[in-house]
């Protein structure tokens, strides 16, 4: 069966918790003070069977204005509830408050319980009926039943019942999130247990040996125990009241507002964006940067309310806002959430998240309310797209996706592969799963062939631009594999082309000037005649008398399309007489397995200037490995 969560609401006074009492014979209100003063204060719990067998989990939550903090944090993860209206008294203010809560929250199942009715005549009864049939016009309690009971003589309560299991047997299967979560609304320590964590599993599964991280600290510890409605159990599920014993967790490091979760799997926040209504029985316009207490979950947090897209809101109204607050959140996309004033403290609205993980806007920026308002769409590939837009080069792994988005991990996954195909996301990373959005990665593309354009301007005889200067263009990205995945892209594009360490445009050539083929010539001709015993290149430039920084642009050609070999100390020698000693040295190891420097000065016959130049170079192309005082090959040949 599914699993259910009843709330009461409604004025100080009015019966919701000897309403309970009377079905469930729980006491709620378990507190000294509460005994004392007649009233509840914090939030009680208690579970009820219905005659189908359906168990519902009871939230009784608090009537006096002083404590709606806690009626708000007993709200979260209601799927029913009953708002309770004493027949002597009829509607007061907490009724309304709580309604606008109730409403503010997303709850759309209830019942009315008319309660009291031994103390009235039935022509009070009468106008109380009337009075209540006006007050939840508009509401979502309107056309819900309304059932008159007492507490005392039991009268009504087989009708509440038998009408509560009519509802709840038509309640829709509630969509939950895959995420784990459940926010603390009680803690305490019990001898022998240590301390227990209590509250609405919202999400999610939770298992005994699991570990789990309290948040926002960041918190693990292990799962020794569970019980759902009071008794034991190895696995609780989303939508059930659930206690968590922990092992070696501290009472003092937990309390009301915390969230508890898998590890690293919520995201921190100060800012979040928001579609927030403004309640239309407030006196005057909220302004633009609003103080404000800030209710999700069980958690009361201070902070602002920034106005986006005007200067002020009216009564009535709706409009994106961003909260800025004072203490960290844990939320995800679509969690409802209550914003009460500062001072005095009062419900003026609230709505649904739609960016928990956000960051300062600029105000007035039509494209970042236009974005919020298309997350109010049941638009996966929007909803996505919105969220990787601001994120850039780093873009965003499957996990905070998930908080981000609110989507489902098998929808996720699938709405993710839809997008590769349509190359509106790009995966830069496989192992973390992160994406990046597809027209940032085309922009940035742009910016990267501009740099190997300009490149090729500034430097038109070299053959191309190093993979690692061009990386250095970019330092503020530090993923390798960023890179490397938009030269694959690139080069599978055919706009580039990779050669080892070199990237140049597709179709790009050398192109020689006239004075710089002469110069070019000359060059190839000195270095082919000299054989292994070349001038140094400042020489040449003396002697041809040729410009420095001109013949210096040609020989750098000539070593990028390997007519030319480079060793050290300004030493070139052409290629084929390279090939043709390295095909010497081969064959010399091949037989003598080993050799001296002084044996290759031998079978070289120059001087020694030429000589070490050239067998580290042949160490540096990994064809010989120095061994003590010999040279060997390295590789087979």
């Amino acid at each position: 069966m599914k699993n259910i969560i009843l709330g009461t609401a409604g004025h100080i006074d009015h019966g919701k918790t000897s309403l309970v009492k009377a079905l469930t014979g729980v006491e709620t209100d378990r507190l000294k003070e509460e005994k004392e003063r007649g009233i509840t204060i914090e939030l009680g719990f208690a579970a009820l069977d219905l005659p189908n067998g359906q168990h519902i989990g009871i939230v009784d939550m608090p009537g006096h204005e002083k404590f709606v903090k806690n009626m708000v944090a007993g709200s979260s993860g209601i799927d029913v509830v009953t708002m309770v209206i004493a027949a002597d008294e009829g509607v007061m203010p907490q009724t309304r408050e709580h309604m606008e809560i109730c409403n503010l929250m997303g709850i759309e199942h209830g019942i009315v319980a008319l309660t009291k009715i031994d103390m009235v005549d039935d022509d009070l009864l009468e106008l109380a009926l009337d009075d209540i049939n006006d007050f939840i016009q508009g509401t979502f309690l309107e056309d819900k039943p309304i059932i008159p009971v007492s507490s005392v003589t039991n009268q009504g309560l087989d009708n509440f019942v038998e009408t509560l299991e009519d509802i709840c047997s038509n309640i829709p299967e509630r969509k939950f999130s895959s995420i784990f979560r459940l926010p603390v609304d009680r803690v305490f320590s019990m001898k022998g247990f240590g301390t227990i964590i209590t509250g609405t599993l919202m999400s999610g599964n939770i298992n005994i040996g699991d570990d789990i991280m309290v948040y926002p600290k960041k918190i693990v510890s292990k799962v020794r125990g569970i019980q759902v409605h009071s008794e034991g159990v190895a696995t609780a599920g989303a939508g059930t009241r659930t206690a968590i014993n922990f092992q070696g967790l501290d009472k003092e490091s937990v309390k009301r507002g915390d969230i508890l979760s898998t590890p690293e799997t919520l995201i921190k926040s100060y800012m979040a964006d928001a579609r927030f209504h403004y309640l239309k029985s407030n006196a005057k316009p909220a302004r633009g940067r609003t103080r404000i207490r800030f209710h999700s979950g069980t958690s009361e947090i201070l902070g602002y309310m920034v106005l986006l897209d005007r200067q002020e809101l009216v009564p009535g109204d709706d409009a994106c806002v961003q909260f800025r607050l004072e203490e960290p959140i844990c939320c995800i996309k679509d969690d409802h959430y209550v914003i009460r004033s500062y001072s005095p403290v009062k419900t003026i609205g609230g709505g649904a998240i739609l960016n928990p993980v956000s960051q300062k806007h600029k105000l007035f920026d039509k494209a970042v309310t236009q974005g919020l308002e298309g997350l109010l769409l049941d638009d996966q590939e929007q909803t996505i797209s919105f969220f990787l837009s601001f994120k850039g080069f780093s873009g965003l792994s499957f996990a905070k996706l998930r908080v981000m988005t609110n989507i489902t991990d098998k929808k996720l996954t699938a709405a993710l592969q839809k997008m590769l195909a349509k190359q509106l996301v790009v995966q830069t990373d496989k192992e973390k799963q992160i994406y990046v959005h597809g027209p940032f990665m085309d922009s940035f593309k742009d910016k990267f062939l501009k740099k190997i354009k300009n490149y090729h301007a500034d430097n038109p005889l070299k053959e191309g631009m190093p993979t690692q200067e061009l990386k250095s263009k970019f330092q503020y990205i530090e993923d390798t594999k960023f890179f490397n995945l938009l030269f694959k892209k690139l080069a599978r594009e055919n706009l580039i082309v990779l050669d080892k360490s070199i990237v140049k445009l597709t179709g790009f050539k050398v192109a020689l000037q006239v004075d710089q083929h002469e110069v070019k010539d000359k060059i190839k001709s000195i270095y082919q005649s000299s054989g292994l015993t070349p001038p140094f290149f400042r020489t040449i430039c003396q002697d041809i008398k040729i410009d420095k920084k001109n013949a210096t642009d040609v020989l750098r050609m000539l070593v990028d399309e390997k007519s030319i070999i480079k060793t050290k100390d300004d030493l070139y020698f052409d290629a084929k007489i390279i090939e043709t000693l390295k095909t010497q040295l081969i064959e010399f190891l091949k037989e003598k397995k080993s050799i001296t420097t002084p044996e290759f000065k031998e079978m070289v016959s120059v001087s020694r200037k030429f000589v070490i130049p050239l067998i580290e170079y042949f160490d540096s192309i990994n064809l010989t490995i120095r061994v003590g005082d010999t040279r060997q090959l390295r590789g087979k040949f």
